[in-house]
C-alpha cells in the first residue's frame, strides 16, 4: 500500500486507513522507533501494565518480602521534623 506524505504545519504526516489502525490495534497514542532506515509504529504500552498480576504471583511464591528493613526504623528527623 502506498500512502502520500502530507504537510502538517512545519511537519509531515501520513494518513493511516481505519482498517490498518484496527488491524494493528493503534489507538490515540503510539510509539515511534527508527530501525536503520525503517519507521516502526506500534501501540503505546500502558505504564505498569501487568504489574498487578506480577504482584499476585510474587505473593503466591513468597517473593514479596521487604528488602530494606532499615527504612522501617524511624530516624530522628522522622520523629521530630516530619509533619502530616
Amino acid at each position: 500500500m502506498k500512502i502520500n506524505i502530507v504537510r502538517i504545519g512545519n511537519s509531515r504526516g501520513i494518513r493511516i486507513p481505519k482498517a490498518v489502525l484496527e488491524q494493528c490495534r493503534l489507538g490515540q497514542t503510539v510509539e515511534l522507533e527508527v530501525k536503520k532506515d525503517h519507521l516502526v509504529v506500534r501501540p503505546a504500552g500502558r505504564p505498569r501494565s501487568g504489574w498487578e498480576d506480577a504482584f499476585h504471583r510474587m505473593a503466591r511464591q513468597g517473593d514479596d518480602a521487604l528488602l530494606d528493613r532499615d527504612s522501617l526504623t524511624p530516624t530522628q528527623w522522622d520523629k521530630t521534623e516530619w509533619e502530616w
